[in-house]
């Protein structure tokens, strides 16, 4: 009877579903099921793997890994979704924490049949290559092609996930001196595509693989007898354990390699090959960066441009983080951007003098999410003769202008402050900034201020970096320590009150056209962004975006130690909010703002809300604690 329960109900969902009847009996033959109540562990990351793959017949639950700092949601799954399938590709220790979030009944089936069927059966072996990471979010992969989903649950993980958690660890290795005939062998007896050859000191010297045997050597004739350092290829391209996934991904983008040396300490630690990443071309964020980087004209990044704004929805519908989010959206826009540079040195010719094309606001803190105002500017060389500086002032203004241009045509609308390169006194050299910062923390007036916390925020996207940190080591060197002025930083930072009253009732509008609204940006995110930047300030921190800013203060400043964690949710928390009221507006055809009503909060929502707004609230009084001879 279970048997004949357990058909129905997998002839519904994939891969299971491609599958005949036959095939099917054979394969649950000996299946059994299971219930786990709310709450409990059905595995842990690390912990032995279990035989069988759990397919959810009801209930709900969490999935999450933890790397060396913290433990990363990942996915929810509920039924008809799969736990334990990435152990379909092989390994002894499961991959993941997984934690019943409601009472859940999963049918348990073994692994080793579902293994061979990867092997005998096209279609199933093909939906775990297409959907390899992913959640299954419908029936078929067609189907999800058809939704136009570009970003799925599994991409997930790349942005999260270390790489060195997702590589495989036990690399195959052997010397640079064996022939290619025994290369050959050793990679059929262990069933690999790759292999790393080292040298004497055992270091990694070379990487052959199966396109190599069949490109450099079948269809040349060549003799298996050559030593195998004649055909193999050097990994010049590697990757930290501690890069994100994504970090990687693009580098094998970049450098057109199927195969990624994991390094730590300047060891061999794993390698990374397509196969673990499975992705799927033509519906990944990936697909937008191969695409920016294959264009040669600003027209034809327009429509790729348009293209962005998709995967903030589709992030939302799997549950991801905000700052995954914001990291993903910063990633890309600072492709394009680059992109559109590169074009504009093209048109124009080689610059005159080294420079440095900067970022600040939303996007130089990499919080950037739906398309905002242009906010950049440009530090240029300090010129060696009036000759030069002549032909840069000339050569950076029409080029800042053609940047200007390409940004607008993307989607990118003018700073209507003119907080940009195309304004005379944002393109400067290297010592007229140094000069700005100068009068503007000596003279800290209220415009001097706003100029001030505006460029503390700057991030450099393109060109001579250098320029940026010589500027970053000048300035910090002057803040540090400095009391007056940080002084003047700490009254912004306290000047905008979350908008909580004394009974934590929500403080909204009282009048306009957002009346009986919150300012989600203003009196959220922005005093959580003050108050972290005023830390970063005191401790010389060069970080820009607010949660790298938290972690590394966390070890560094007393308040941030006692409260670090609470801020990064309370941050997360509120951005994720902002983020998920203007997709709703987008998709309605409104214009996109900051403002959200707190009844269409759920229960739990307005809780963890006022909450936040609580710690706001505790932490600017402690601001004034600290610097209470110099606020007012």
């Amino acid at each position: 009877m279970l048997t004949e329960e357990v058909i129905e109900f997998l002839h519904k969902i994939p891969p299971f579903q491609f599958l005949d009847n036959a095939t099917l009996k054979q394969l649950v033959s000996g299946v059994t099921m299971e219930f786990f109540p709310k709450g409990t562990a059905i595995q842990y990351q690390g912990g032995p793997a279990p035989e069988y793959i759990y397919v959810i017949k009801k209930g709900e639950v969490k999935v999450s890994i933890k790397n060396e700092s913290e433990e990363v949601f990942v996915d929810y799954r509920g039924e008809g979704d799969l736990i334990g399938y990435m152990l379909i590709f092989g390994g002894n220790r499961a991959r993941a924490t997984v934690i019943a979030v409601n009472d859940t009944i999963c049918y348990l089936i073994k692994r080793e049949p579902i293994q061979n069927l990867l092997y005998t059966n096209p279609a199933v072996r093909e939906f775990f290559h297409t959907s390899f990471l992913s959640k299954y979010l419908d029936k078929t992969f067609k189907e999800i092609q058809n939704r136009n989903l570009v970003y799925s649950g599994g991409d997930k993980i790349l942005f999260t996930m270390p790489v060195g958690e997702l590589a495989s660890k036990d690399v195959i290795k052997a010397s640079e001196n064996i022939t290619i005939q025994e290369a050959a062998e050793i990679m059929s007896n262990y069933s690999i595509s790759s292999l790393i050859l080292i040298d004497a000191d055992g270091n990694p010297s070379g990487i052959i693989t199966d396109r190599d045997l069949r490109d450099k050597v079948v269809s040349k004739g060549r003799d298996c007898k050559e030593p195998v350092k004649n055909i193999m290829s050097v990994p010049h391209v590697r990757a930290d354990v501690k890069e994100y996934c994504f970090e990687a991904i693009l580098k094998m983008v970049k450098h057109n390699v199927h195969h990624l040396l994991i390094m730590k300490d300047g060891k061999l630690k794993g390698i990374l090959t397509n196969h673990d990443l499975m992705l799927i071309q033509g519906t990944s964020p990936l697909s937008i960066v191969k695409d920016i980087e294959g264009q040669t004209t600003i027209d034809a990044l327009v429509p790729v441009s348009k293209r962005i704004n998709n995967i903030i929805g589709l992030l939302l519908n799997e549950g991801a983080k905000a700052s995954s989010i914001t990291r993903i959206i910063t990633e890309i826009n600072d492709r394009l951007v680059r992109k559109i540079l590169e074009i504009a040195e093209e048109r124009f010719g080689e610059p005159p003098i080294p420079y440095c094309w900067i970022v600040f606001g939303s996007e130089g803190r990499k919080e950037q999410t739906f398309k905002t105002d242009q906010d950049n500017a440009l530090i240029y060389a300090d010129p060696a003769s009036e000759e030069e500086e002549s032909l840069a002032r000339e050569y950076f203004r029409s080029f800042s202008l053609f940047v200007r241009e390409g940004l607008l045509k993307c989607g990118f609308p003018p700073c209507p402050a003119d907080f940009m390169a195309t304004n005379p006194m944002w393109r400067q050299p290297l010592h007229v900034w140094k000069k700005y910062f100068t009068n503007w923390i000596s003279t800290p007036t209220s415009e001097a201020i706003l100029n001030s916390v505006t460029f503390f925020d700057f991030r450099a996207v393109y060109g001579e970096t250098k320029l940026l940190e010589w500027l970053k080591d000048f300035v910090m060197n002057m803040v540090k320590d400095n009391k007056v002025f940080l002084g003047y930083i700490a009254n912004m930072a306290i000047k905008n009150m979350p908008p909580i009253g004394f009974l934590k009732t929500f403080v909204v509008e009282k009048s306009g056209e957002h009346k009986d609204k919150l300012n989600l940006k203003v009196k959220g995110l922005a005093p959580l962004v003050d108050i972290v930047r005023l830390f970063a300030l005191e401790k010389g921190i060069h970080e820009t975006s607010t949660i790298e800013r938290i972690l590394t203060l966390k070890d560094k400043h007393t308040i941030i130690k006692e409260y670090a964690d609470e801020l990064l949710h309370a941050f997360e928390f509120i951005l994720l909010l902002r983020i998920q009221n203007q997709f709703e507006q987008l998709k309605k055809g409104e214009d996109i703002n900051n403002f959200i009503n707190p009844n269409a909060l759920s229960n739990l929502e307005k809780r963890i809300a006022k909450e936040t707004f609580h710690l706001i609230s505790k932490v600017q009084d402690l601001i004034i604690e600290r610097y209470k001879a110099m606020i007012w």
